[in-house]
């Protein structure tokens, strides 16, 4: 039974419900805060919308439907979710018709309250039932009330939903979702649930299917995606998910977020740096370069072992990039403890990390203990960080002066920029000028270049390129022509896929 008294079998009977008897369709918005877990979601959501007859809005109209696919891991979240509701309220007043719809992690936690803070919201769904909201949208409509519906554990797993891609190039493939650590600052395990793990014949049969539709890179996702095969006892399965996943034909790119130190293994390593398609790059929580402050985050490993992950990392990928999340004035560090995390810093030589202040999330552990950092305090150290990051960041952005990379195009010249952009391999974003008279690669097709210039978040290339065509460049133009209403010979339309993608070659 959901919060608001209707049994699941009740909302099936209603997901396949017409959107709406008017002769036009109705139009959608999704707004994606948080993480990459949030971005995939709300491909899907879309996929259900398109699904459910409504249809993507124009950029200058006002949607007649906006879901806000919320994240709860920082206290800003909610005060933009609020905000953004507060200026829609007179959107509302003056339309009545129009439709408000909040799900995700924050929905998860707040329920109720988000319908009492704003009672024009007309949906709010949690992380375990997204394939309910075309019905709840319908139902809200026909009884003209609020409609909230929270499930305890997940009812559909996510990637067997449809979907409306962003990119005709790159996927996300979730290989399970929930979480079966208890951080002490992280609230996604009471929300996202104990971690639920894929078989790993529907997930290559969805990269199967995204590699069909033109897709050159696919990104594995999980709260702890390393931790893959824990549901069905096999502590070797994601190493060889990674080795299956990069021999599917038509793979050029394998990427994977989010892993967690205590149970990175060397199978893993050794997966990474013996297939080809797996790319040299790898993002590793650090969260804190002291081990006391690791302990009290209930992060089970110290930085000793973290280290000795990188070391193994570099000895097999000397080229790999390696990334890392830190928090700074979790309640007790010391100005010791944060002088460890400088130091971890320093030594990790990290290409980039992302940096968070410390905000108090009800609902954790850490939101009660005691020796909360003053906020001048935590402000003063994350500014140190930041500066001796971003110095490391430009010293080994430096270092690939002069290196040829093979960059997959993801955007093309536009009035703000003259030169294309892209990633390398290691993910190191770059852009790259475009000699006169050269071939325009399109966004999908791959261009070979030689790094000229570096800044502290991308390099420039501006040599000249040779271009390397793709199918997820193929792909591309049979969007632009389809979204122009011209049909392409011999090619179907690029319809939503019910599975969550990249030609296999040796690793430079």
């Amino acid at each position: 039974m959901t919060d608001n008294g209707y049994n699941s079998s009740a909302m099936t009977e209603l997901i396949d419900a017409p959107a709406s008897t008017e002769k036009s369709p109705r139009s959608y918005e999704v707004k994606t805060y948080g993480c990459q877990m949030n971005v995939h979601d709300s491909e899907r959501l879309s996929g259900l919308l398109d699904d459910a007859g409504y249809v993507p809005a124009n950029t200058d109209d006002q949607a007649d439907v906006i879901v806000f696919n919320t994240c709860a891991v920082r206290e800003n979240a909610d005060n933009r979710l609020y905000g953004n509701l507060g200026q829609l309220a007179h959107v509302k007043e003056r339309n009545p018709g129009f439709q408000i719809a909040v799900g995700g992690c924050m929905a998860q936690k707040d329920r109720d309250t988000i319908v009492k803070k704003a009672p024009w919201v007309d949906v709010v769904f949690g992380t375990h039932n997204m394939g309910s909201l075309p019905a709840l949208l319908e139902r809200a409509r026909h009884n003209q009330e609020a409609q909230v519906e929270i499930l305890e554990s997940l009812d559909i797993f996510p990637s067997t939903l449809p979907s409306r891609r962003e990119s005709q190039h790159s996927g996300w493939v979730s290989i399970s979702v929930g979480c079966n650590n208890s951080c002490t600052f992280c609230i996604v395990p009471s929300l996202r649930g104990k971690e639920k793990d894929r078989r790993p014949g529907d997930i290559l049969a969805e990269v199967e299917a995204l590699v069909a539709d033109g897709v050159v890179e696919v990104t594995l996702l999980g709260q702890n995606v390393n931790s893959y095969g824990a549901e069905f006892r096999d502590k070797g399965a994601f190493a060889k998910l990674l080795r299956a996943v990069g021999k599917v034909e038509g793979i050029e790119r394998v990427r994977f977020t989010s892993p967690h130190p205590a149970s990175f293994s060397d199978d893993v390593i050794d997966a990474m740096a013996e297939t080809p398609t797996v790319m040299p790059q790898l993002h590793m929580p650090l969260q804190s370069g002291s081990d006391s402050i690791l302990k009290s985050m209930r992060r089970s490993y110290r930085t000793s072992r973290f280290m000795r992950i990188l070391d193994s990392v570099r000895e097999k990928i000397p080229h790999a990039a390696i990334t890392t999340d830190i928090i700074v004035g979790f309640p007790g560090e010391t100005e010791e403890d944060f002088l460890g995390t400088m130091d971890i810093v320093r030594r990790a030589r990290f290409s980039q990390a992302f940096t968070f202040q410390y905000s108090i999330r009800p609902g954790t552990p850490a939101a009660t203990m005691d020796d909360q950092v003053p906020k001048h305090v935590v402000q003063e150290r994350f500014e140190r960080l930041t500066a001796l990051q971003d110095e490391i960041s430009w010293e080994e952005n430096t270092a690939q002066i002069g290196r040829e990379v093979e960059v997959l195009v993801t955007t093309r010249p536009h009035d703000d920029s003259p030169r294309l952009s892209g990633r390398a391999a290691d993910n190191r974003l770059v852009h790259v000028g475009i000699p006169e008279g050269a071939e325009m690669p399109r966004p999908g097709d791959f261009v070979t270049a030689t790094v000229t210039e570096a800044k502290p978040y991308f390099l420039l290339a501006d040599s000249g390129y040779a271009v390397r065509p793709s199918s997820a460049g193929d792909a591309y133009d049979r969007a632009q022509a389809e979204s122009c209403g011209a049909p392409i010979q011999g090619q179907s339309s690029a319809a939503s896929t019910n599975l969550g993608m990249p030609t296999i070659r040796a690793r430079r």
